[in-house]
């Protein structure tokens, strides 16, 4: 297939090349005139899945042909040579294994690292050794060196470094997957020096960034008929940028590195390099603008000598759009719309980006057109249905049971799928109103199994207590133990109380999902005790490392790539998304254990790497025929800063007016523009009036017929709130997990002063300080009716306050009136209105002549005696209940004064002003005001006499409040 040679055989194909297309090209043309077999004999080895499948379906396409052999990257050892192996295990079980040892380091040193650290540290670690096993870097070289400025960090590093310490030269451990490749790599590295194989061995598409692959590439380029292919070797960068490549710390950021460092290890020089077809790049004019844009730092300066020689750039760049959207939001839809377009004329485009929210608003956005597009990377399998649903059981081991855990499992898809799903349905959906009525923010057994026979629920009730009010398990267990829990648990909830099959196991997600466990539970024996937390951590890592794809389902012409996937090529269209810095390229991550000289030194990869293959991977995607750069201005209400390429590329065409830089770079965004501006288009609302302040007239008989006194300021301030609750019948809906607001505290605070009060009147020496915080502590400090301990000692610590101003004022209080009645109802009616008026008195004491001394508690501020006369006539309303008989078990019926008792802050007591508006009076005006209501043209207002304009209805949502103003007219709307 190849005449011989002396030096290293290494082909290239320019950046925006179809690759897989063109090395199937260049092989067909080279088989040509050769028998049918020979291209069997042929290995082709390739760095991706997806570049071997795409290599296949190309041959597919014909002329028929025989096959040649195509292999992975991590398949090349002889199966023969693979029998003398040890065997490897796998990741999981290594993972496993440096928890365990990690865990036991952190329980014997704790001042190392925290608890919570441990899996990070575990997977950190993982991490290094795999690293360490591919670039052939024994421990003992990170420990030789220097570090006499890092003394302290290197000092707890090497504890952890210990650990993996085992693993490396002659041990008894098995290898891990990592290390068996290299030992399999070198076993046929040997053979090939002793025998080499005389059939073609071609490696295309791989970059050789790692110390493995670039063996391979050397060993390969150097056998009788073997050949390098590598993707995107930027044929138009000078030798003397080639020379200066050469210091990985200073230029391994530069697309080209590995490929300079590559043909110096092979002793070749740029024009060595051999086209591997004779076909061009869509556009040699762009790549020649993008190698000179992406030159290294050190030498821009070329951009004056070199770009007055580019061609036209408006020619060069007019199937390059540049997107600049003001947000992601808008970023992500234009995109969509452009994807959108494409499937409506059967034109493959692809998204490649490395910013996988901007993937998911993307695939959002394509999904009101119902257009689901191939995603690379698939699902993550913790945020799959079943993934979802058992990592929701493992949290039920940490705590009590919640009332939010509870329902979340509830209402999961998989729960109670075995059988009659609907009934589960409707049994939650009782169950949550109930929760909600009852504020249990905590469900007991008891409680759930007392609904269910209220509700006729008992079977199922009895299975939710039994699956779900387990107490929390506290310590440690073996991670066997956890699993089989946990198991069993997962499969009672999704089965349901006849326990029969559910879907939890069924679908490709479940399928996948189980494999994943069965493989956690066959290797749990090398994993260590966990708590409850830190196995619910671990099981969700576990899931975290695997995806779902689907190939079936996805739309075949709209994909979404990795920066991997740039290479595989094959789209008419690339656009190439989240050009900013920090997601394209993404920012090094932290490295715990080493910095980059330490690494540079020992012979690892420096951090530079990655945005090297990140650039290599920019340059290949940016040459294709047609291509878009999109990028967000704002990122989370912050300006974002441009990828560092497409900010070279925009400073040079800038700078070159002589080559049309700046009016093709307007050209570009005026394409992308155009984009936008549909984008905005499509997000613009429909326009729609504001609603008018509303002012419902229901027919009389749909009109309320009784009201509490509480209510009766309602009717004054906010009319529609009375119409929504009473009329319309709606309440709010009661949070789930109810927070300690203040009608709980008021609530509670009236129980503790009426038990107090009553105990001091049987026994007058319980009228004390002590008496009342021991009460106190009783109801407040119980954890079964406040469990919250921060909400319980703040109540305490204020009812504690005011305990001496109470004790007190109490004591005055009874030496005029002895306490009779409390939380007594009455109740008044107008007969010619058909109108009954209910109210509940706090307390009510009965002096020596039989006046009625009526007492109401505010845990807030009490109204004045102003708010009182027009507006909150709770007092007086009750007052002028007692004089009409409303309280039956009242006698006599005469009020001597109504006060307002505040246990606020500053309490005080506010008297009812009954001097100026006698009993009588108060109840003349009221039938006058509820005669007014009895007028069928007379409006419920909203919001018609707040006594604050920030005041907030619990109904200013229906009334639409924020459309319309208090200054707006009402609109008065007669309902029938």
């Amino acid at each position: 297939m190849f005449e011989p040679s002396a030096t290293p055989r290494v082909f290239a194909l320019a950046p925006g090349v179809d690759f897989p297309a063109a090395l199937v090209a260049g092989l067909r043309a080279r088989m040509e005139g050769q028998p049918p077999e020979a291209m069997a004999r042929a290995e082709l080895i390739v760095n991706t899945t997806r570049m071997a499948r795409r290599i296949r379906q190309i041959f597919d396409e014909g002329p028929a042909t025989l096959l040649p052999r195509i292999r992975l990257l991590g398949n090349v050892a002889d199966p023969i040579a693979l029998a003398h192996l040890p065997p490897p295990i796998s990741p999981l079980r290594r993972r496993l294994e440096l928890t365990k040892f990690v865990s036991q380091l952190l329980e014997n040193q704790p001042e190392l690292a925290s608890r919570t650290a441990l899996f990070d540290l575990s997977d950190s670690l993982a991490a290094l050794m795999d690293e360490m096993q591919d670039e052939g870097v024994a421990p003992d070289k990170i420990s030789s060196l220097d570090v006499s400025d890092e003394s302290g960090h290197w000092k707890r590093a090497q504890d952890f470094f210990n650990i993996v310490q085992r693993y490396f030269g002659e041990t008894e451990e098995a290898p891990d997957s990592v290390a068996f490749r290299r030992f399999a790599l070198e076993q046929r590295l040997k053979d090939w020096e002793t025998q080499p194989p005389q059939h073609p061995v071609i490696l295309a598409g791989s970059t050789g960034s790692r110390g493995m692959t670039n063996r391979l590439m050397q060993a390969v380029a150097r056998l009788p008929q073997g050949a390098l292919v590598l993707p995107g070797f930027d044929f138009d960068t000078p030798e003397t940028v080639w020379d200066g490549l050469t210091d990985a710390l200073s230029g391994e950021d530069h697309p080209q590195f590995r490929f300079a460092r590559l043909m110096r290890e092979l002793e070749l020089r740029p024009g060595d390099i051999a086209h591997w077809t004779e076909q061009a790049a869509p556009s040699p004019g762009r790549n020649r603008l993008i190698s000179l844009a992406l030159r290294p730092a050190p030498v821009t300066d070329q951009w004056r000598d070199e770009g007055p020689g580019l061609p036209d750039l408006t020619e060069a760049t007019t199937e390059l759009t540049l997107v600049e959207a003001p947000t992601q939001r808008d970023e992500a839809t234009a995109i969509a719309l452009r994807l959108r377009q494409a499937a409506e004329d059967g034109v493959t485009a692809a998204l490649i980006t490395p910013d996988r929210m901007l993937t998911r608003q993307v695939t959002a956005a394509l999904d009101r057109w119902g257009i689901l597009p191939d995603d690379s990377a698939g699902t993550p399998l913790q945020l799959t249905p079943p993934g979802r649903f058992l990592r929701h059981v493992s949290t039920l081991f940490q705590q009590d049971l919640t009332a939010e855990a509870l329902l979340t499992l509830l209402k999961h898809p998989l729960t109670h799928s075995g059988h009659a799903r609907g009934e589960h349905l409707r049994a939650t959906r009782e169950l949550e109103l109930h929760i909600r009525r009852k504020s249990w923010p905590y469900p007991q057994p008891e409680q759930l199994r007392a609904w269910g026979v209220a509700a006729k629920q008992e079977a199922w009730a009895e299975w939710v207590a039994a699956c779900f009010c387990h107490p929390p398990q506290h310590g440690t267990r073996p991670l066997a133990d956890w699993i089989e829990d946990h198991l069993s648990r997962a499969e009672s909830i999704a089965a349901g109380p006849q326990g029969m099959d559910s879907e939890l196991w069924k679908e490709a997600a479940g399928r996948k999902t189980r494999a994943v466990i069965d493989d956690l539970r066959d290797e749990a024996g090398f994993g260590t005790d966990l708590d409850a937390r830190d196995y619910a951590d671990l099981f969700g890592a576990v899931l975290s490392g695997h995806e779902l794809r689907d190939r079936d389902a996805p739309h075949p012409r709209i994909l979404i790539w990795g920066t991997l996937e740039a290479r595989v090529m094959g789209a008419d269209l690339l656009i190439l998304g989240g050009l900013n810095e920090g997601s394209w390229p993404e920012l090094p991550g932290a490295d715990p254990w080493l910095n980059r000289r330490m690494r540079h030194r020992a012979g690892l990869l420096v951090p530079e790497r990655r945005i090297g293959l990140a650039a290599h991977d920019f340059q290949q995607a940016v040459a294709a025929p047609q291509v878009w750069l999109t990028r967000a201005l704002k990122s989370d209400d912050a300006e974002t800063v441009p990828s560092r390429w497409l900010n070279r590329l925009m400073n040079l065409m800038n700078g070159l007016p002589d080559r049309n830089g700046p009016q093709a770079l307007k050209d570009m965004r005026a394409r992308g523009g155009h984009w936008l501006a549909l984008a905005r288009a499509l997000e613009k609302p429909v326009p729609c009036a504001p609603a008018p302040r509303p002012s419902p007239a229901p027919p009389l008989a749909a009109r309320p017929r009784t009201l509490s006194v509480t209510e009766i300021k309602h009717l004054i301030r906010d009319p529609f709130h009375i119409y929504a609750k009473r009329v319309l019948r709606l309440a709010p809906l009661n949070p789930l997990q109810r927070a300690p607001d203040a009608l709980l505290r008021g609530t509670l605070i009236h129980r503790v002063l009426e038990e107090f009060v009553k105990e001091s009147v049987s026994d007058p020496a319980q009228l004390s300080v002590e008496a009342l915080l021991r009460k106190t502590d009783a109801i407040i400090g119980d954890p079964q009716i406040v469990p919250y301990p921060t909400t319980r000692h703040l109540w305490r610590a204020r009812l504690a306050k005011i305990a001496l101003w109470f004790t007190e004022t109490e004591r005055a209080r009874q030496a005029v009136a002895t306490p009779a009645h409390y939380e007594i109802m009455g109740h008044g009616e107008i007969p010619q209105l058909g109108f009954t008026l209910r109210g509940k008195a706090d307390r009510i004491d009965i002096d020596a002549r039989g006046g009625a001394h009526l007492y109401d508690y505010k845990t807030g501020a009490a109204p004045s005696p102003k708010e009182q006369r027009y507006f909150d006539k709770q007092l007086l309303l009750e007052a002028a209940m007692v004089e009409r008989g409303a309280f039956r078990e009242l006698q006599p019926r005469h009020t001597e004064r109504a006060v307002f008792v505040s246990v606020a802050a500053s309490p005080k007591e506010v008297p009812a002003p009954l001097d100026e508006m006698p009993a009588a009076q108060v109840w003349a005006e009221f039938e006058t005001l509820m005669t007014r209501w009895a007028e069928p043209e007379r409006g419920y207002t909203a919001r018609a006499a707040l006594l604050k304009e920030k005041d907030v209805s619990e109904y200013d949502h229906l009334a639409r409040f924020g459309e319309w103003d208090v200054i707006h007219e009402a609109q008065r709307e007669v309902l029938e």
